[in-house]
């Protein structure tokens, strides 16, 4: 999954996305002000955006307010220090999420932020099941049948990425665009390694394969 922060605090900022990468083992990038971040969440594909309300160039309000005229309907959680009902109403009527009120608990932003991507994928449980594979999005473990399977931290990205459209045709520059930051120079063959690893290791003692191949279109998750 891929996070957007936006926030103009530098060092809340970085600890924002540092927690977000080795709690959640999620993709971040960062903007600093509401102009450079509107512009990154419009040329980009992001599965969360993070965002203060109080924010040079452009305010936060204003930033949700234009994601939302234009279309975008990747979820938007709030960070605010103002928690007055005035305020909430104004965030909520935007078109943002979810909020949480400075200074917050950075376990329960993240929690938050699983379940509004959970949410945005129109999956409520933290468990994702597809035949009988379970993926859990908490404790980041997969069974297949009941056997437990280890996979590395890319490969439950792709695979997380992967349960949470099951049955879509998913194209490599798809799982690109939502695996890695902004700065990562995208080698053309990682995706065929780590969906190779995943096969491999799901389809170990399994009857039946659970990822397909369509050639020229990309991946499908299926029975």
């Amino acid at each position: 999954m891929r996070v957007l922060v936006v926030e103009d605090e530098r060092r809340l900022a970085a600890n924002v996305a540092r927690g977000l990468r080795e709690n959640a083992d999620y993709a971040v990038d960062v903007a600093h002000d509401g102009e450079d971040g509107l512009f990154m969440a419009e040329a980009n594909s992001y599965d969360l955006i993070i965002l203060d309300l109080m924010i040079p160039t452009l305010p936060g309000l204003e930033v949700v307010r234009r994601l939302r005229s234009a279309g975008q309907h990747t979820p938007v959680l709030v960070l605010t220090a103002r928690d007055e009902k005035e305020w909430v109403v104004k965030l909520l009527n935007a078109g943002a999420d979810d909020y949480v009120t400075k200074p917050f608990d950075l376990g329960e932003l993240i929690a938050r932020a699983k379940a509004l991507i959970r949410r945005g994928k129109g999956h409520a449980a933290p468990v994702l099941r597809v035949a009988d594979l379970e993926l859990n999005t908490v404790d980041r473990t997969v069974r297949r049948a009941g056997r437990r399977v280890t996979l590395t931290a890319m490969e439950f990205r792709v695979l997380e990425y992967l349960a949470h459209r099951p049955r879509a045709v998913v194209s490599k520059a798809e799982l690109l665009e939502h695996l890695y930051d902004y700065n990562w120079e995208k080698f053309s063959n990682v995706i065929e390694v780590y969906i190779s690893g995943l096969r491999r290791k799901l389809e170990n003692g399994a009857a039946r394969p659970l990822i397909h191949t369509l050639r020229g279109q990309g991946y499908i998750l299926r029975d």
